[in-house]
């Protein structure tokens, strides 16, 4: 019997050493090698999809842990404050966090150029922020393409300048509110300002709040062919990401991206925060809405 145990404990000797050897081989640490031979956990982290709040339960029964709305259809919606107390009712019904909002202002409201309106943007942005709050909400995502496009002939700096002093004003908000706003890169083909993860991090160390800090959207670093790497890069500064095919815009699973170097990429910097799969065109929601967070799941276990 000895003899027995003695043979199996000396085969996953060698099984272990031999995975350590490997590990060496390619250039990684001890404790890197022996963690990858014991077989290290999957990467996990908490999955979400940007879509309306009446697809809250299926997302819930799909494997998402939050959804991501909306400004416009959740806290400012077209049913005013009536509109926005109902929907905070069925938050509370529901008990399915909302993590975050997408669309902070709508292409009327300039952040620049000769057309800027600042303060009817900081108003707009206060009750945004306290909303969301009153949500229990994380962020909200200062994207907005068509606001911060820079208008032919105008001076870019100026532009820029404009721009950070308006996040500027917006972070004593945000640091208020306890919401952190996130400033998304977008690719060229949405807006000619804030195109890279490098650019969005020269908003953030311009305006030097805790509440103000950096989004990272995949679909849109694809576009740009910008590389995994720049993730490790600003790692520091990210606290969102958000996800979907580079071709259409479609979710995970459509056409076959392969994401693994990027998530690999959040990997490497610990993120922990949410991966919000955002798409605004489906086929069939609830197919492919499912499919992307099965596909996700299984891309995060590879990495």
């Amino acid at each position: 019997m000895n003899t027995i145990i003695e043979q199996a404990e000396r085969r996953t000797f060698l099984k272990t050493t031999s995975g350590m050897v490997a590990g060496l081989a390619l250039g990684g640490s001890i404790t890197e090698a022996m963690a990858k031979a014991a077989g290290s956990p999957a990467y996990n982290i908490p999955l979400g999809v940007y879509a309306a709040y009446d697809k809250a339960e299926f997302l819930r029964k799909s494997g998402c842990s939050y959804i991501e709305e909306s400004v416009a259809g959740f806290l400012i919606p077209e049913g005013g404050d009536a509109g926005y107390e109902k929907n905070l009712q069925q938050l509370k019904s529901e008990h399915f966090p909302i993590k975050s909002y997408v669309i902070l202002l709508p292409a009327s409201l300039k952040t620049l150029g000769p057309e800027a309106n600042h303060e009817a943007i900081l108003q707009r942005t206060e009750t945004v922020l306290k909303r969301a709050k009153e949500c229990g909400s994380q962020f909200v995502v200062f994207g907005s393409g068509a606001s911060r496009i820079i208008p032919e002939g105008f001076d870019r700096a100026k532009a820029k300048a404009q721009h950070i002093e308006l996040t500027q004003k917006m972070a004593p908000l945000a640091e208020k509110y306890g919401v952190t706003i996130a400033v998304e890169p977008l690719n060229r083909g949405e807006t000619n300002f804030i195109n890279s993860l490098a650019e969005g991090v020269e908003i953030v160390d311009a305006v030097k709040s805790p509440r103000v800090k950096l989004l990272c959207d995949i679909y849109h670093m694809l576009k740009e062919d910008e590389p995994a790497s720049e993730i490790v890069k600003y790692g520091k500064h990210i606290v969102h990401c958000h996800i979907a095919e580079k071709e259409k815009r479609t979710p995970p699973g459509v056409k076959g991206d392969d994401f693994r170097a990027y998530l690999g990429a959040l990997k490497k910097i610990g993120y922990k925060g949410g991966l919000s799969i955002e798409c605004f065109v489906y086929t069939d929601f609830e197919k492919e809405a499912k499919r992307g967070v099965e596909v996700l799941k299984q891309q995060l276990s590879e990495v």
